[in-house]
């Protein structure tokens, strides 16, 4: 650890020279939301890539990252759902992108919708929960696995999730805020 020159307390590498993206919105209030943000930018990329390489292995080929997060929460609970509510839970403003997602998956057979008056709702088909139960299986070999080596990392994790939900309401607050002006 290096010592600041104007004061006595040490500092790390990482706060005298944090890793973000955009040295240029580092604020001195907080430099550590610049470094979150290059994490959250990393890791959610990583994210995407892994759970498009997931479902392509159990299967299903093609398929965006926001593809296959509809599927999942078409699957999620075994209750059929409206496009309103799947672009309000998972936090997705331009229901369009939704619905894109939505006539693919159907396109592929592996989600169905039911028509009840004027209310349309979507849930998966037989193929759909065979390729999510696939996934299923591919995420507990190859993620799930490699957290049992470190114990600690699921209380982490569980930690992390809650600040997460967090900070999406403080950025969802920030964006409105911006819009106003």
């Amino acid at each position: 650890m290096a010592k600041s020159q104007a004061s006595s307390k040490p500092v790390s590498a990482s706060a005298a020279h944090p890793i973000v993206s955009s040295a240029h919105l580092v604020s001195p209030q907080s430099a550590e939301m610049s470094e979150f943000e290059f994490g959250l930018i990393v890791s959610g990329n990583a994210f995407h890539r892994w759970i498009v390489h997931c479902m392509s292995a159990a299967g299903l080929k093609d398929l965006t990252a926001l593809d296959v997060l509809v599927l999942h929460h078409v699957t999620h609970r075994a209750r059929d759902k409206r496009l309103s509510d799947i672009a309000f839970i998972m936090n997705v403003e331009d229901t369009h992108l939704i619905n894109y997602a939505l006539k693919k998956l159907q396109g592929l057979g592996v989600v169905t919708s039911t028509k009840n008056g004027k209310e349309v709702t979507y849930g998966p088909t037989e193929a759909g929960k065979a390729y999510v139960a696939r996934y299923r299986e591919i995420r507990e070999t190859c993620l799930i696995h490699a957290l049992k080596a470190d114990d600690s990392l699921n209380r982490d994790i569980g930690q992390l999730a809650r600040l997460l939900r967090v900070l999406s309401g403080i950025y969802d607050q920030a964006a409105r805020s911006a819009a106003s002006l």
